[in-house]
Parts: C-alpha cells; sequence; structure tokens
C-alpha cells in the first residue's frame, strides 16, 4: 500500500507540474519530460492523453505540446481539484502538499500574466507573440518591438488581459508602459539586447493596479449611488480602490474611487445609469452627459 501511495503521489505532482509548465507558456516535449521526471515517454503521452481530454492541448510539427493561447496563466489552484474530479483521479490528490500546487499554479503564472476584466479575447491570433514575450518574461531579457511604425526596445514584465485585450507591460525609458498585441508588429529578440533585473517598484505597482493606465497620476472621484442599486456595491469593489464614505437613511452611498484616466470611469458609470452619478469632480458628470447627449442625436 505504501508503494501505490507513493506512486500516487509522484503522478500527481507530475501532472500538477506539466500543467504548470502549460499553463505559463511553455511547449514540452515527451523526451524530455520523461528524462525529466524519470519515467518512460510512452508515461508521459498517457499524462497529455489525460490533460488532452479537459484541456485545449495543441501539438506543432515537432511534437510539441502546448495550451491554447487563450487559455495561458487562466488555470489557479480550484483547477487542480477540478480536474482531478474530472479525471476520477481524485483519490491522488490528498497524498500531494496542496501548498506546492497553490505556489506553482497561482505564484509563477502571476510572474508572467495577469487578467484585469472579465471576458478573455481570442488571442489564437498571437500565438508567435505569446511565445516569444513569455520567454523573454521568464529571462528578464530586453527585445525590440516594431509598434506603430517605430522601433522600441523594453523590459517586458507582464502579459496582461484588460477589457477585452490584450497588451504586454514593459518598462521603456523608465516608465511602465502598456502595449497592445494587436498592435505590435513584430518582436525582434538578440543576444545583443542585455539582460535585467526586476525593478521592486514595478513589480509592486503590476500588482496593486486594477488598470493599465500607469503612466497617469491618480485621480480621486466621488460618485453617488441609487439606494436600488446599492446591495451590488456594498457586497464588492466595483471601481478601482472603491470606498465607502457614507450610507443615508435612504439607502444612498457616496464612494469614491480612485483612477487613473478617464476610460477606467466611464464604462463603468455608463453601464450603472441612471443609478449612479459624478459628484466630484463636476467636469467628469458634464463630459458624460455632453457625450450621452451627443449619442443621442446622432441616433435620433
Amino acid at each position: 500500500m505504501e508503494r501505490l501511495a507513493s506512486t500516487h503521489e509522484r503522478l500527481a505532482e507530475r501532472l500538477a507540474r506539466i500543467l504548470t509548465k502549460l499553463n505559463i507558456g511553455y511547449q514540452l516535449r515527451a523526451a524530455e519530460l520523461a528524462a525529466e521526471f524519470q519515467v518512460s515517454t510512452r508515461t508521459i503521452e498517457r499524462d497529455f492523453d489525460r490533460l488532452g481530454s479537459y484541456l485545449p492541448l495543441l501539438q506543432d510539427q515537432q511534437k510539441r505540446y502546448y495550451l491554447d493561447p487563450s487559455y495561458l496563466g487562466r488555470f489557479k489552484l480550484q483547477d487542480i481539484h477540478t480536474f482531478a474530479q474530472l479525471s476520477g483521479i481524485s483519490e491522488l490528490y490528498p497524498a500531494l502538499d496542496m501548498s506546492f500546487i497553490r505556489e506553482l499554479l497561482d505564484n509563477r503564472a502571476s510572474l508572467v500574466f495577469s487578467a484585469k476584466g472579465y471576458n478573455f479575447e481570442d488571442a489564437t491570433q498571437y500565438a508567435e507573440h505569446f511565445k516569444v514575450l513569455t520567454a523573454s518574461i521568464q529571462k528578464r531579457q530586453q527585445i525590440a518591438l516594431f509598434y506603430r511604425d517605430q522601433i522600441r526596445i523594453v523590459k517586458p514584465y507582464r502579459l496582461i488581459h484588460h477589457m477585452g485585450n490584450w497588451y504586454l507591460a514593459a518598462v521603456r525609458k523608465q516608465e511602465l508602459r502598456v502595449y497592445r498585441l494587436g498592435r505590435i508588429e513584430k518582436i525582434i529578440c538578440q543576444q545583443r539586447f542585455s539582460q535585467f533585473e526586476h525593478d521592486q517598484a514595478v513589480l509592486q505597482q503590476l500588482k496593486d493596479e486594477d488598470g493599465i493606465w500607469f503612466g497617469h497620476k491618480k485621480q480621486e472621484v466621488i460618485l453617488s449611488v441609487h439606494p436600488e442599486v446599492a446591495i451590488y456595491f456594498k457586497q464588492r469593489r466595483i471601481f478601482p480602490e472603491q470606498r465607502i464614505l457614507d450610507e443615508s437613511e435612504t439607502g444612498r452611498l457616496l464612494i469614491s474611487c480612485q483612477i487613473r484616466h478617464q476610460k477606467e470611469l466611464n464604462p463603468l458609470v455608463r453601464y450603472w445609469i441612471p443609478y449612479l452619478k459624478i459628484v466630484k469632480p463636476e467636469y467628469l458628470q458634464q463630459e458624460l452627459d455632453d457625450s450621452l447627449q451627443g449619442y443621442l442625436k446622432v441616433s435620433q
């Protein structure tokens, strides 16, 4: 029984490590994994068969397995539990230290990917970009981007999904910026581009920010929330760095948030019309009213 438990534990750990590698963009060969885990190539192929039944696995002409790019960075600890249940091997996982799994899936993936928003863009068109950028981020290797008709040498930090689009967060000229993948025409990786050390302030900013407007100063915005929808704002944070300042006897809320750009604010306010109003600064509400009036004139 002890030998069986040990076999189960090794299988669970192996599947977790393979899933983690796939999750952060590795392209895997069965022979290389067989050598790493000291098992047969056929054993690894069976592992891929098991994983492929529940994951969008792809294989290139060199017989390397990789994850559909639109799923990169999306698997978390709970997905391991779900996979275990679906694949019929849930009895294998209690023997494995789940803190180890959590570190692999949550921490390592977060070193490459961030997801900000709800719906994932179909990223299959960026498959080559993902491959190159993932490797550059992991190696901390500077790259050159051909972006909006200019060459820009950058230090890549993260791939971020935000409001329907994928972006590269990178430092250029000592400033954290974002580059939309759809506008990156070419990525150049050369030996002459030096490696770099992570700036801890940049890492903290990437961790703390809800949006992608890194080059803009924060601005406080105060909003009034109608009692009919107040419960939603009390249950969860809808706006960036949202705080409840006051609640009236009628249930109306006064909330504050911090934004770096109006594009963070306006879509959310529009979504909650007519239950939300910008109190301060007043010009933001006026600009929103003007834009809505303009829309109504055009649509008539």
